[in-house]
């Protein structure tokens, strides 16, 4: 019987991995943390668990050593979204989304200014299809939508993008031209071989995604809703740790 991968003494955990805590309380992402203990050592924080008093629970993740990713979304006019940003910036967290919007994504890069604090523009939910674009008013597939976005992500100066794995490579050559080998592209959707896709419309495997040209990878309930979550992310790190 192949026996699951055991992590050695003082092991860094791969930090392309961000855990999703896709759960509806602080208490059960706790718990989850320590069942995958020394796994993983990035988190999202979605809007479900900032409901819940999600801050708490990254002020207790940093104080571990761990990276946090706020994954909220911010979609508000310019001077909310600089507010909301600046006062988060303080955090000591390390990733923000704010929707791909060139007005907000410039209001954010103001209020993250000075901080260590990255942000993210949101560019196309990777659960919206084709279909799903149209029906909301967009001309452009997602593809095009999201090539458009991630430039307008690099015009505002942006640290990075969320696609999907299917636009991650065309994410990577535009940020090449711009000069940027330091934009990050941050991508949801990512399923292990064999993994359900849940709610994923343009999902790929973790090595396919870096391999397009992703810096991290979201991944949830792959590692979160596993029998032994801790056995789970080893073996995701195990299958890109060449890539």
């Amino acid at each position: 019987m192949t026996q699951p991968p055991v992590a050695t003494p003082n092991r860094a955990p791969d930090e392309r991995i961000i855990c999703a805590l896709d759960v509806p309380t602080p208490a059960e992402a706790a718990a989850l943390v320590e069942r995958v203990q020394d796994a993983v050592g990035f988190y999202k924080i979605g809007l479900q668990l900032f409901a819940a008093g999600g801050m708490g629970l990254a002020h207790d993740l940093k104080a571990q050593g761990r990276k946090v990713f706020l994954d909220w979304k911010l979609h508000d006019i310019g001077a909310t979204v600089e507010k909301a940003t600046a006062g988060l910036a303080g955090s000591g967290c390390d990733l923000l989304t704010v929707h791909a919007r060139p007005q907000v994504m410039a209001a954010a890069r103001r209020g993250a200014e000075g901080s260590s604090l990255k942000v993210l523009g949101v560019t196309v939910l990777t659960s919206l299809t084709a279909e799903d674009l149209a029906a909301d008013d967009h001309s452009l597939p997602p593809a095009e939508l999201v090539e458009l976005r991630v430039r307008q992500a690099l015009d505002a100066g942006l640290d990075g993008v969320v696609s999907s794995p299917h636009e991650a490579a065309r994410a990577r050559a535009l940020a090449g031209a711009a000069g940027r080998a330091d934009f990050l592209v941050v991508t949801p959707g990512v399923r292990p071989v064999g993994a359900a896709l849940d709610d994923q419309a343009r999902a790929a495997t973790p090595a396919a995604a870096l391999q397009a040209g992703a810096t991290h990878l979201v991944i949830g309930r792959p590692i979160t809703a596993a029998a032994d979550p801790r056995a789970a992310a080893l073996g995701i790190a195990q299958d890109i740790a060449l890539i």
